[in-house]
């Protein structure tokens, strides 16, 4: 009897493991979902910016439309996939405030409308990185801070560009000057932790590397917002920055299952 007792409570908790374990993977893959998100509210107010400064305008116009796209489609997939009420709300308001993105960037281009992508997609980012938190809280913390770190990389690099065009279409406040370089800081400080990370597999930290070089050359381009003069050269590294970085977060998730 006791050797019973004992088998199926071995199998109680084996089962409870592996439940935990399931759930843990869709939370964390959710985790990449979401961060991704607030690389795209960033990345499609860029290419607006970039467009109506008739800057690559092909690559630009295509980068816009898959962005757009793919935000919805990701949207769709968290709003199936959570079932937390508050962060259910924050969805609705994310999908509203991106509904207007969305109808915003096919007005004719102004200063007034350039300002308001830019505050939607302020918006949509910090309604995406709350519910990157969230889902945070629901795995170990070790496993899911280096994937919502090595994915920020991805906000970052876009962030970045998007304010380098904000300052050139005329939007020159001191917030956007501000935010440019904190943005050049955040990503600095981030690239330093994932550059020493205990998880980095040789693959990874090869690719880590390979950012690093690129980063030390580009990054003064970036600092020099004022000047400008360089849109071109900061669209095409900041996105060869987050395609980079996009395979680091991807490698980072198989790692960890």
């Amino acid at each position: 009897m006791q050797k019973l007792i004992k088998a199926i409570t071995i199998f109680i908790i084996l089962t409870a493991t592996n439940l935990f374990a399931k759930e843990e993977d869709k939370n964390i893959k959710l985790i990449d979902i979401a961060g991704k998100q607030r690389m795209l509210s960033q990345r499609i107010a860029k290419d607006y910016l970039y467009l109506h400064k008739n800057i690559a305008t092909r690559k630009t116009e295509k980068e816009l439309q898959v962005s757009i796209k793919e935000f919805f489609k990701s949207h769709k997939i968290l709003v199936n996939a959570i079932k937390n009420e508050e962060i259910k709300n924050l969805l609705d308001f994310v999908e509203l405030s991106s509904n207007d993105f969305n109808q915003t960037i096919h007005k004719s281009f102004s200063l007034d409308n350039a300002q308001l992508i830019l505050d939607l997609s302020e918006s949509m980012l910090e309604g995406s990185q709350y519910i990157v938190n969230s889902i945070k809280h629901t795995c170990r913390k070790e496993r899911s801070k280096i994937i919502d770190i090595a994915g920020k990389q991805r906000m970052l690099a876009q962030r970045i560009a998007k304010y380098y065009i904000a300052y050139q279409t005329g939007i020159r406040d001191e917030n956007t000057v501000r935010s440019m370089k904190q943005s050049i800081i955040d990503f600095n400080n981030n690239l330093n932790i994932l550059l020493r990370s205990k998880e980095n597999t040789p693959a990874i930290q090869k690719k880590i590397d390979g950012v690093n070089t690129l980063w030390k050359i580009v990054h003064k381009f970036y600092k020099d917002i004022e000047k400008g003069g360089l849109p071109l050269i900061v669209f095409n590294t900041t996105d060869k920055i987050t395609k980079k970085m996009n395979e680091i977060t991807q490698l980072y998730l198989m790692i960890q299952k």
